[in-house]
């Protein structure tokens, strides 16, 4: 049985005073595999941005671990921090702010190269570059450009072959659509699966569009205020949501259909109706077939009859 691509620990990330922090990532679990997309998804400040953030080390974690290709990110020589930094890359929410907008596409793409000095020589570089905006659907004429000369989704395209630079196995999306128009979001995001499966690289997808999320996800983490709430497969997700927060989330997403949308009832949940007594031990309980949701015993006995 293959083994995960990324496991995370128990990861913690706090700000602000030691005496009252504000946990934004609160002691959460969980893995990616090989190939696969985990979608991760919950409402703005919940912590889904700070937790990719965290893994790739933009951010020093407060707490926990974080496995990526079967090494642990804090035991790495120089040389392995290198190679991380290779293999697990980051798509970034805003493709406006991502990009310098002093250097042209081809020195957007070369500058990591630079860093890790590969590729020396010009034709070989220039061919790897010209091959990067190709598989995103720019072409070479595209180089010489600079960022302002883009629409939104062309400059997100931009983003994307600079994630795909150094073959990397994982890419972690941070809300890679959500400043895009929605007659782009799809092209983006159907691109992004076609890449996938040719290069058998994994996503970790963050987003807060769950139909997207859905569209493009194995399996869906759902997060509410730094914790995760459910776990499981995309479809048996939504089509069998144990906790409350997940089924809020749900009930939100508007249908196709105005027959279907009209009178459906939205499902409000709020953490703070239910007041947890210190003996009762919340964690991930197994609901069958890989689902797992944040929960005490005693809602867990309720629930799961």
């Amino acid at each position: 049985m293959a083994e995960p691509i990324l496991t995370v620990k128990n990861l913690q990330k706090h700000f602000g005073a030691k005496n009252n922090p504000l946990r934004a990532v609160d002691d959460i679990s969980f893995h990616v595999m090989p190939g696969e997309t985990l979608g991760l998804v919950g409402e703005s400040g919940c912590g889904k941005s700070t937790t990719g953030r965290t893994i790739i080390n933009l951010y020093d974690k407060t707490g926990g671990e974080v496995e990526f290709d079967g090494r642990n990110n804090d035991r790495l020589s120089r040389k392995e921090q290198k190679q991380f930094h290779q293999k697990l890359q980051m798509i970034f929410q805003d493709p406006y702010a991502s990009l310098n907008p002093r250097m042209t596409v081809f020195e957007i793409l070369e500058e990591g190269y630079d860093i890790h000095k590969l590729y020396k020589k010009k034709k070989e570089r220039r061919e790897k570059i010209y091959g990067l905006l190709e598989s995103v659907g720019l072409n070479r004429e595209h180089a010489n450009r600079y960022p302002h000369e883009f629409s939104g989704g062309q400059r997100q395209r931009i983003g994307i072959a600079r994630a795909l630079s150094f073959d990397p196995k994982l890419i972690i999306a941070d809300e890679p659509i959500s400043a895009l128009d929605v007659s782009i979001q799809a092209q983006v995001v159907n691109m992004m699966k076609n890449i996938q499966k040719e290069r058998g690289l994994a996503y970790l997808f963050i987003a807060h569009d769950l139909s997207m999320v859905k569209y493009i996800s194995d399996r869906i983490a759902v997060m509410y205020k730094g914790k995760i709430m459910e776990i499981g497969e995309a479809a048996d997700l939504y089509e069998r949501p144990v906790h409350p927060y997940t089924k809020s989330l749900l009930s939100a997403v508007p249908q196709p259909d105005p027959h279907s949308e009209k009178g459906r009832r939205r499902i409000s949940y709020d953490a703070g109706m239910h007041e947890y007594t210190e003996d009762e031990e919340l964690e991930l309980r197994d609901f069958g077939n890989n689902h797992l949701v944040y929960c005490s015993k005693k809602e867990y006995d309720s629930w799961k009859a």
